[in-house]
């Protein structure tokens, strides 16, 4: 179709009932991207409400007529589909109009060849149109559907505006909320009345739907429908929130052409601006809702189904395909699992069993990532361990002599193993002769879960879809047949080792203690991925070690004390605060310790700051061990059980002033070095969550230090 043409749905299929609207462009840098828009509009050119207006904070209606379907890569773009149930729409809707608009300074002349296509519900294309003159635009309405005569009719519209999205809203009778200076929060309310005989200045692509230019701003209207692009343009509406406008007056109020609306200006012509506001994003709610299910066992449907797999190449297999294909769909996951490892960004696309020459036989590694950016291709092979199955060090060394020959830039590792000091789990040869540098990295699926937390449940991404794909993508992980439950066994010395601590015979510079040192510090990165996940801030492990010391001498400190003491201990610290946990797994005992020092609480007298430390406790464990600190020492200590009806027991006996508290949960640990439910593993990761859940989160804003004596 050519711009401004129009054609009835009916004539071109038997089933347009409903109908499928696709939005698709390329960008040579890979790196191009539009967000769609729809609106609905009465007979006046405007919404009723804000219900009328579907985008990527809101992309589909209770009455299933709007569903903003997502994102589908292309070979060389994107294409955004849209379905649209006709005999769905309400009655009192005379036209939908297609839009996409562009984030920031970009524009549609960044973009190739724009085009809309309208398909029946089996896919079945009915209509097309292209746009090949866009240029400084940074929305366009691509088409729209409009009833007449007791059809549906769709028209090519073709029409740019410089206005991003937030001039659209505006013109369609949305009003914009945005921030003034005073960092409130102040709606756009623009008079939508038009200054006889002018119109404001057309973008490059503007037309009438008769195929003429619009005149600039101060000119003569001429006879018949006028296209009209604002001049200012206020904030793209990726920045702003929206509501509808009260005051939306009726259609003659402004111009249209081909039913797109003017875009709305004050009774002085401008058009209002205020400073950006964040962009919303899409998260999921922590409590799902309420299943439907008749009893426990009915199992819901997923996406990526786990209880048919079998076998360890079964599950890599699966998993590898599952984490790349996710990774292209939802391209802020990719992004961070990418950036990394020093990839580009830009159009990515990954690849699973790909067949590369090396010697006599091809070598097949798990996966390939590929990622284009100005022209340029950045390459990493992957190979993927599930199931606790270790990385073998001469497969590795295969894929990176074949990366290094081939010019590509990373091999990537995928296991449950946890790298350290950011070092590669597997030992390779690196040839110095070779001009061309590849890097090894690795990654743990408690990584890769990691972050999929951060995303869905307090980052936020830009599309609902997306957000379901990451959640569907953590159930797959966390499924117990996936094999991809991070890291998950303390290594072969921790049967020896532990024993040799029982027994008293573990001997000072047993290399095996070294082993078991190295896999607790493996473990209790784990544990800081997961602590971070559910709480959406960075937790690290405290290391007290001075800055670059050798990690080999500290791990060999840590292992004297571990045959002296019979301790493992680690400290672990929350982004954003100055919490400090300290956990210690004492071996000889069988117990697992979690404790943290907090400043007491302000008050008059000492009696009436553990007052208030026990209130602010009073949803904690019973067991919870609360001592109180002295200058110079320990004081009285006791649970918190005794403690809630006698908080006096708390006090120093000799007097003495009192400077914080000491509180602990003491758990018992568990016996074998995997994580079942009985493992260590699993004792020492639930201890940590219980002792943040139950302690440190009831404390608020007191000041947690590193509960470790001396």
């Amino acid at each position: 179709m050519t711009k401004g043409a129009n054609v009835s749905l009916t004539a071109l299929g038997q089933d347009a009932g409903a109908v499928v609207v696709s939005l698709g462009w390329t960008s040579a840098s890979g790196a191009g991207d539009a967000d769609v828009s729809v609106f609905l509009l009465g007979t006046n050119g405007k919404v009723r409400s804000d219900d009328d207006f579907y985008f990527y904070n809101r992309p589909a209606a209770e009455d299933g007529s709007v569903q903003l379907l997502g994102k589908t890569p292309t070979g060389s773009g994107d294409e955004d589909r849209i379905g649209l149930d006709l005999t769905a729409v309400p009655a009192d809707i005379a036209r939908i109009v297609v839009a996409a608009s562009q984030y920031g300074d970009a524009c549609f002349g960044d973009l190739d060849d724009l085009r809309m296509t309208v398909a029946d519900r089996s896919g079945e294309p009915l209509v097309g149109f292209s746009i090949d003159d866009a240029s400084v635009e940074s929305a366009f309405v691509f088409g729209e559907l409009y009833r007449r005569g007791g059809e549906w009719k769709f028209r090519a519209v073709g029409q740019g505006y410089e206005t991003g999205l937030a001039g659209l809203a505006t013109a369609f009778g949305i009003s914009v909320v945005e921030e003034g200076e005073d960092g409130e929060d102040s709606p756009t309310t623009p008079d939508t009345t038009a200054t006889p005989g002018t119109a404001p200045a057309p973008s490059a692509a503007g037309e009438t739907e008769r195929g003429t230019r619009t005149p600039a701003a101060g000119g003569p209207v001429p006879a018949g429908p006028v296209t009209a692009t604002a001049g200012a343009a206020p904030v793209p509406i990726e920045h702003a929130p929206v509501r509808p406008a009260a005051h939306a007056g009726p259609a003659e109020d402004a111009p249209a052409v081909a039913g797109v609306p003017a875009q709305s200006r004050g009774r002085d012509g401008s058009v209002t601006r205020g400073a950006p506001t964040t962009r919303k994003k899409v998260t999921l709610p922590r409590v799902a809702r309420k299943s439907l299910a008749e009893n426990d066992s009915w199992q819901p449907a997923r996406l990526f189904p786990v209880p048919t797999l079998k076998s360890d190449r079964e599950r890599e297999v699966r998993a590898t395909s599952v984490l790349l294909s996710v990774m292209t769909q939802v391209p802020e996951l990719g992004r961070r699992l990418t950036a990394a490892f020093g990839a580009p960004a830009g159009r990515t696309q990954t690849f699973t069993e790909v067949s590369l020459p090396h010697g006599d036989a091809p070598r097949r590694p798990d996966g390939v990532i590929r990622i284009e950016r100005a022209g340029k291709l950045w390459t990493a092979l992957v190979e993927t361990k599930t199931n606790g199955n270790p990385l073998r060090a001469e497969q590795v060394q295969a894929y990176m002599d074949i990366a290094a020959r081939r010019g590509y830039e990373a091999v990537i590792t995928l296991s449950n193993d946890v790298a350290l000091d950011g070092a590669p789990v597997v030992d390779v040869k690196i040839d110095g002769r070779r001009k061309h540098k590849v890097d090894l990295w690795h990654l743990s699926w408690a990584e890769v879960a990691h972050q999929a937390q951060l995303l869905i449940r307090h980052e936020g991404v830009g599309n609902p879809a997306h957000a379901w794909l990451l959640q569907e993508l953590l159930e797959y992980l966390r499924h117990e047949n996936s094999g991809c439950h991070g890291f998950q066994n303390m290594g072969p010395s921790w049967v020896p080792v532990r024993k040799g601590i029982e027994d008293e015979t573990l001997n000072m510079g047993d290399e095996r203690a070294v082993d078991v040192v190295e896999s607790w510090e493996r473990l209790i990165r784990q544990v800081c991925l997961r602590l971070g996940g559910e709480l959406g801030q960075k937790a690290l492990p405290v290391q007290r070690a001075r800055r670059g010391s050798d990690p080999r001498e500290r791990r060999l400190a840590a292992a004297e004390t571990l045959c002296v003491d019979g301790r493992l201990s680690a400290e672990l610290r929350v982004d954003g605060t100055s919490g400090v946990i300290a956990v210690t797994a004492d071996l000889r005992t069988g117990k697992v310790r979690t404790s943290t020092d907090v400043p007491a609480p302000e008050g008059p007298t000492a009696l009436v700051s553990v007052k208030k430390l026990v209130r602010m406790l009073a949803e904690a464990p019973a067991d919870l061990h609360v001592e109180s600190l002295v200058e110079g020492g320990s004081g009285a200590r006791g649970t918190l059980e005794r403690l809630r009806p006698e908080p006096g027991n708390l006090l120093p006996r000799d007097g003495a002033p009192l400077s914080g508290f000491r509180l602990t949960l003491i758990k018992g640990m568990g016996n074998t070095r995997g994580n079942t439910e009985s493992g260590f593993i699993r004792s020492v990761d639930d201890a940590v969550a219980r002792f943040h859940q139950g302690v440190v989160a009831r404390l608020g804003p007191l000041d947690v230090r590193a509960g470790r004596r001396g």
